[in-house]
């Protein structure tokens, strides 16, 4: 699945197990507030993503500086979308990468607007989480589609 992560300081994407959902949603009602907060939380409740994400992204910030994006323009041309490494929303086609369904689905968390948007989701609608949903939206949390 597709994991859109907007904060403060912009907004990533990576690909992640479907299973990621569940830890993703409970940093959101601890109240994660940047996506390294996000990612931490996350990890506490089994989502293996810090790690991997960190690093994809810092790998992205050293391959993609200084605003020659070649190399995520390649990426994006060459591999599929479930390939893709994480990366930064820097331009239109990264906007548009970002908001592409990965087999199970695309979400968006926008950690500013405590918004989640379900752009597709086949794995688990979060809408219909019971226990989950509704303590997202005691905690603040808009959930659309």
């Amino acid at each position: 699945m597709r994991y859109t992560v907007v904060d403060q300081r912009g907004t990533a994407s990576f690909v992640a197990p479907c299973e990621a959902l569940v830890p993703l949603l409970s940093a959101c009602v601890g109240g994660a507030r940047s996506l390294d907060e996000l990612l931490t939380a996350a990890e506490s409740f089994g989502a293996r993503l810090l790690e991997p994400v960190s690093s994809g992204l810092a790998v992205f910030d050293e391959h993609n500086a200084y605003g020659n994006h070649a190399a995520i323009h390649g990426a994006l041309e060459y591999l599929r979308p479930h390939e893709l490494p994480p990366f930064r929303v820097v331009d239109d086609r990264t906007r548009q990468a970002s908001l592409q369904p990965v087999k199970a689905g695309a979400i968006i968390f926008n950690l500013p607007k405590r918004r989640i948007v379900q752009i597709q989701n086949t794995f688990a609608d979060v809408q219909r989480m019971g226990a989950q949903s509704r303590r997202l939206v005691r905690a603040g949390w808009q959930i659309l589609p």
